[in-house]
């Protein structure tokens, strides 16, 4: 497998589902320690376009490359044994807390050392903290245990997500959709700092929302439309084109004013 500093080419990309198209041709280049937002509506081709990155799914036509090997060609497992990430449709795992964390890299999750550090970068040393027994204390009611918040569950997954020290791509994809305003930005933060922290050791960090207030300190924000890349920019230079981003940025800013 490649090392943690290799772009991720896409390369005239184009996906279809019965004859649907979700996403049309376009090609794109990752870079290794980039954090990238992905941003636009739902049906824009966010989903659509992570599940090909993880090799959910296979592109109809174009290929992906990572450091220049077609993705087609590299066995699947030791892909995603490079992949890392949290998604709004995470698994509530019923177990200790250090197990429910510690599943993000099963070779290691008996190290609690190792969990603790995994839950201090995503924000969920806090939640481990107020539990009777810290990692050793049984999560969920199945078992008798203690049942979460919502956005505790949510940060437990974080720190499930920070368990890869080197992962090639980090995958943060919706992770506070459930939640409020003011909770998302909380738990937000405590995202970007994560993201930031997987580029620093050389990963692809992709940052995905509906909401652009959330990604705009990335160094480079995708705005797909339509399944295709409508524009491709920092937020500065975006907000200065006055184009899709700016406006669906206003809009939305407006809302919380």
């Amino acid at each position: 497998m490649t090392d943690a500093t290799a772009p991720l080419e896409l390369v005239k990309i184009r996906k279809e589902f019965g004859g649907v198209v979700a996403i049309s041709e376009f090609s794109l280049t990752l870079n290794g320690g980039e954090v990238v937002a992905l941003v636009g509506d739902n049906g824009a081709g966010k989903s659509t376009l992570v599940k090909l990155l993880c090799g959910f799914y296979q592109p109809t036509g174009g290929r992906i490359t990572v450091d220049g090997v077609d993705l087609a060609g590299i066995d699947i497992e030791k892909w995603r044994a490079n992949l890392s990430g949290a998604f709004q449709d995470f698994c509530k795992f019923e177990l200790i807390a250090q197990e429910s964390i510690g599943v993000g890299n099963i070779p290691v999750m008996g190290d609690a050392a190792l969990v603790g550090e995994a839950a201090q970068r995503a924000g969920a040393a806090p939640v481990v903290a107020s539990l009777s027994d810290g990692l050793a204390t049984q999560l969920g009611r199945t078992f008798e245990g203690v049942d979460l918040s919502q956005g505790q569950w949510q940060k437990v997954a974080l720190a499930r997500s920070q368990m890869p020290r080197r992962p090639l791509l980090y995958v943060l994809d919706e992770p506070t959709a459930s939640l409020d305003a003011a909770s998302e930005y909380e738990l937000y933060t405590q995202v970007i700092g994560a993201a930031r922290q997987a580029a620093s050791q050389g990963a692809i960090t992709l940052l995905v929302s509906h909401r652009m207030s959330t990604v705009r300190a990335a160094d480079l924000i995708i705005v797909l439309e339509g399944g295709k890349i409508a524009e491709i920019g920092t937020h500065a230079e975006l907000m200065s084109a006055a184009r899709v981003y700016a406006e669906l940025f206003t809009l939305q800013s407006r809302a919380y004013q």
